[in-house]
């Protein structure tokens, strides 16, 4: 599928609220598996975050899986006056969420930088909770409103037409997630069609708010669909 996006001419960026590798190390991997992808195509929030954590001065205590760590190399982050949450997994222990809580209630103006708000993903043994179940608890806490800066925040669809250098109505959204890849999408002024694959469930066809502006059963159908428009 990805192959005749390509070979269309069409324009191809991956979005992806991974926070559990570099990208360099998520592209290796779709590189293992056959897939023709280079760093350039991808957008993910731990990037995006540096860039934000750069302009406004901001040194951040890290609550992040320990694979992501190398995205903030170069961010100083010595006497942090902010938090900056990933989808840490196992790092998600009582103690590493009660060290965040403490620095962000012991914050004149607490500031809570969050890589995605995701509720829950899918891996090959099931459905995990994502890093959007920490987020709030730690705004609940800290009577706090964390600043997303992966899907489905504007500012992050935003970079990725950036990136790819066409306006919102020029491009199409396929993901599985009703929220964060339809609804943020559609946000931002982009069409998005929702797939019957991965995260995927049937209550999601009767979302009160976010509706796709197609279903199609999988990442190939989709494709068939906009190439069949060119």
């Amino acid at each position: 599928s990805l192959r005749r996006i390509k070979a269309s001419g069409l324009k191809l960026q991956l979005c992806t609220n991974e926070t559990q590798a570099t990208r360099e190390n998520f592209v290796r991997k779709l590189r293992g598996l056959g897939f023709d992808v280079s760093v350039s195509e991808v957008t993910a929030p731990a990037p995006a975050a540096c860039r934000l954590l750069r302009e406004r001065g901001l040194r951040p205590h890290l609550l992040v899986h320990d694979d992501l760590v190398p995205e903030f190399a170069e961010v100083d982050k010595t006497n942090p006056n902010c938090v900056v949450l990933g989808d840490a997994a196992e790092n998600f222990t009582y103690a590493n969420l009660n060290e965040a809580f403490r620095l962000l209630i012991g914050m004149e103006k607490p500031v809570l930088i969050s890589l995605g708000k995701g509720r829950y993903y899918k891996e090959t043994d099931g459905l995990k909770l994502d890093v959007g179940a920490y987020m709030k608890a730690l705004e609940y806490a800290c009577d706090v409103q964390a600043e997303v800066v992966g899907k489905p925040s504007k500012r992050f669809f935003e970079s990725a037409l950036a990136e790819l250098g066409v306006p919102p109505e020029q491009a199409i959204m396929i993901g599985d997630d009703i929220v964060n890849d339809v609804g943020g999408a559609q946000q931002c002024g982009m069409r998005a069609l929702q797939v019957r694959t991965g995260k995927y469930r049937p209550s999601d066809e009767n979302h009160p708010e976010v509706k796709p502006d197609a279903y199609v059963n999988n990442l190939a159908e989709a494709v068939d669909i906009i190439l069949q428009q060119l």
